[in-house]
């Protein structure tokens, strides 16, 4: 919101400095986001009469002027403007003056004649960009009238920064309501004075949505002068809160909300056909709009029409059929209570904003439309004429503005403070309140949204205090230490394990491309996954995750952009997926499931280049020998097939008998598709499984020595080493003659000579060791061969020759 400080001044004389005024509302809410001038420094302009005009004798584009400044001797001045002329009245720099830019005015010939000043343009003085000629004054001013005094150019303009629950600081009206009463000045609110009303035409109106729209207040006004020039002042006020002048009628329009408030719209009643209908909008209706655009309205959008169609959105901006032009000679005038619900979000659905949308869906006072009304009908007939109709005012609905009561107690507990006339301050505020007993009963106005449970009483007093007054008091609770579970590891835990494994961490946005997603994830149903986000920041980001997978290559995709090809990467965060049976409680969203997950990738070279190892690329074996170190016991690897993995480098995680992730090579297919030069092998598990672990328990070490032997056991190609590597330890972990084995390990796989096409021959390592004693060679030997026969009855296997 841009406030002129003089306009506001003007509403509430607060005896603060600028600087010390914008600091008291920045703490009282009402943060300032920018201060600048209205104009640059510039020193020694005036108004400047044209008395006469003569040809210069030696140049065909410049003209000799005799200049009134206002005492008493005409300056002849040399001047190449296209629009001098004679009785002009325009801003004059005389000799000595300081333009914008360092420029310094001095007497000086221009070929062969003496100029005593310089007559100038808006853009030399800094306060517009039109270059088009000198600045034209209106209203006939002095000659000689000091001109930063006379347009006002002292003045300074500020931007708020304004709070979604203060819509009522959206006008010059509702900041100086917060001056006066942060202050402690009087109020001078605007006279909202009545048209002269000598008509009895009316327009006939409709509210056939009484969800849509509360209350609907309008009056024709016939034989009005649309080429009417606005106002000076008018215009100047506009242009210093940002508003563009446009024609009398838009300006009106535009001055309305801004000092009070409140979106108004005036159609030209020629182009109004029949009544006027307040609906909302039917299933694909179209409507032309006032900046050109054609948009397709949907059933929730409120529309006004008449017997053709749509005529505008309501509450956001007019439709093109009914806007006023210059030729305009009747109009009628629209001043309306719409509900903030059914405004809010609609025209962000058309990719625009309007000034009159932003204020309806924060809310309007409702109370005011036909007095705001007359005031738009005076302004229109004072400056552009015209007669004036009866005002047609219909309520359906408004909102209900209970009395709210506040503990006193309670506000001098949460404030910290007892503030002084609590009742005295609220009513400078504007609010109506009363003491009853240990309680103020404020009934909130029209105008304030915000104010509807004790809390909101409790805060204006604070801001009515000073925020910057209260006192400071660090906060007092119990501190009390809780003994974390044994039973599981702590996120931090896991991290640190894998951030030693070489890894990096990223935190990426939960949200992510549905077409990536898709290719790495194509096992989600597409009826019920994944969830579409409503309002995406980009429109590749439109998803929910069900996956870090996609994360994680878009994050291999930014590395390797930048030349980085060596990519070590997980992350730790949630996955996004429907569940009905998930009901809504402190973090969980109703029908929402929200697990935890932990997502791995590994790509590029194993190691950075040295001269010790040779280059290699990192592989499916590394990643799970890297997750394997960092889980710990418990983690089974079982072949299977996922869509976006590898068909021969692809497994299903097993921790502790639960499946509960993938790990493998990406899809070449994937590979190829996304452009990367190195395949990259990823792995996705559940969290909980992860972190949850065993008590810890004290056991013996032995003092004798380990017996190891090696066992090369030739199966059919189809056996998999992780479940023969199952079988050999579950008949340990059973069998007395193995009690002994505390590992096994597969070390080697062969296949080739000596074997037939359809065998293979998996070598692991048998470890053997008791805590009493040294372990005979017939021991050894017994568990060793009891192995061996189990193998060969379990799956076939034979020891290899």
């Amino acid at each position: 919101m841009r406030v002129s400080m003089n306009w506001l001044r003007s509403l509430a004389a607060s005896p603060l400095s600028n600087e010390a005024l914008g600091l008291r509302l920045t703490m009282a809410g009402l943060e300032v986001e920018e201060s600048e001038a209205a104009a640059p420094a510039f020193s020694q302009v005036v108004v400047g009469h044209i008395v006469s005009i003569e040809k210069h004798p030696d140049a065909d584009k410049l003209n000799v002027c005799s200049v009134d400044v206002g005492d008493g001797v005409n300056r002849q001045i040399v001047c190449g403007a296209p629009n001098a002329a004679v009785g002009l009245r325009v801003p004059c720099a005389l000799p000595g003056a300081q333009l914008p830019g360092g420029l310094v005015i001095k007497e000086a010939k221009l070929r062969g004649v003496l100029s005593q000043g310089m007559l100038c343009s808006a853009k030399e003085l800094g306060i517009s960009v039109d270059h088009g000629g000198l600045m034209e004054l209106e209203d006939s001013p002095k000659a000689g009238a000091d001109f930063r005094a006379l347009l006002d150019l002292d003045d300074t303009i500020i931007t708020f920064k304004v709070t979604p629950n203060r819509a009522d600081c959206l006008s010059m009206l509702g900041i100086a309501r917060e001056v006066a009463g942060l202050t402690e000045v009087p109020l001078h609110a605007p006279e909202l004075k009545q048209p002269t009303v000598s008509l009895a035409d009316t327009v006939p109106v409709t509210i056939e949505a009484n969800d849509l729209c509360g209350r609907f207040s309008g009056r024709v006004i016939r034989g009005v002068n649309a080429k009417a020039a606005t106002p000076a002042w008018m215009k100047q006020r506009l242009e210093r809160t940002g508003q563009r002048s446009i024609s009398a009628l838009v300006d009106i329009s535009n001055y309305v909300m801004l000092e009070l408030g409140r979106p108004t719209h005036v159609f030209d009643l020629n182009k109004v056909h029949g009544g006027l209908v307040v609906r909302w909008a039917k299933q694909g209706e179209t409507l032309k709009l006032l900046n050109g655009q054609t948009v397709t309205l949907t059933s929730d959008i409120g529309v006004i029409a008449d017997q053709t169609g749509v005529e505008s959105l309501a509450g956001i901006m007019g439709g093109d059929s009914t806007a006023v032009s210059l030729e305009t000679t009747n109009v009628y005038v629209e001043a309306a209570f719409w509900w903030p619900n059914a405004v809010a979000g609609r025209s962000r659905r058309f990719n625009f904003a309007t000034d009159a949308g932003y204020r309806f869906e924060r809310g309007v006072d409702f109370a005011t439309t036909v007095e705001h009304a007359d005031y738009i009908s005076y302004l229109i007939q004072t400056i552009c004429g015209g007669q004036c109709g009866p005002i047609t005012d219909q309520t359906t609905g408004l909102p209900k503005r209970d009395p709210v009561r506040m503990r006193l107690a309670r506000a001098e507990k949460i404030i910290g403070v007892k503030v002084q006339d609590p009742v005295g301050k609220l009513q400078k505020l504007g609010l109506d309140a009363h003491l009853d007993g240990d309680c103020i009963v404020v009934r909130p106005p029209s105008y304030r949204f915000d104010l509807s449970i004790e809390e909101d009483i409790i805060e204006e007093l604070a801001r009515l205090h000073g925020l910057e007054n209260l006192p400071i008091k660090p906060p007092m609770a119990e501190a009390s230490i809780n003994a974390r579970s044994g039973k599981r590891a702590a996120q931090w835990e896991l991290r640190r394990a894998i951030a030693r494994r070489d890894y990096m961490e990223v935190v990426n946005f939960s949200f992510v491309p549905s077409g990536l997603l898709a290719k790495v994830n194509p096992q989600i149903n597409p009826q019920e996954n994944p969830i579409k986000v409503l309002n995406p920041i980009t429109d590749q980001m439109d998803v929910m995750r069900t996956s870090l997978w996609a994360g994680l290559i878009l994050n291999a995709q930014h590395n390797l952009n930048r030349k980085i090809d060596r990519v070590r990467l997980f992350e730790i965060g949630r996955t996004f997926h429907r569940n009905s049976l998930v009901k809504a409680g402190p973090l969980d969203v109703d029908g929402v499931e929200q697990p935890w997950r932990i997502g791995m990738m590994a790509m590029g070279p194993l190691l950075t280049e040295q001269w010790g190892a040779k280059t290699a690329l990192v592989d499916y074996y590394d990643l799970k020998g890297d997750f394997e170190s960092i889980v710990g016991e418990g983690v089974r690897t079982v072949q299977a097939e996922h869509p976006a993995l590898h068909p021969g480098q692809s497994a299903r995680i097993e921790l502790n008998g639960r499946a509960c992730g993938w790990i493998g090579a990406l899809h070449p297919a994937l590979v190829q598709e996304l452009g990367l030069p190195s395949t990259p092998m990823l792995l996705e598990c559940d969290l909980d499984p992860v972190v949850a672990r065993k008590l810890t328990a004290y056991m013996d070490l032995s003092k004798f020595p380990a017996a190891t032997r090696d066992l090369a056991l030739v199966v059919s190609v189809g056996t998999t080493a992780q479940s023969l590597l199952d079988e050999i330890r579950q008949f340990c972990s059973e069998n007395s003659t193995t009690a002994y084995v505390t590992n096994v390990i597969l070390f080697d796989e062969y296949r080739g000579k000596g074997l037939d096409s359809k065998e293979k021959s998996l070598a692991f390592r048998v470890v053997m060791q008791d805590t009493l004693k040294t372990l005979s060679d017939q021991e050894i030997d017994l568990a060793v061969s009891s192995i061996i026969e189990a193998m060969k009855l379990r799956v076939g296997a034979k020891l290899r020759s």
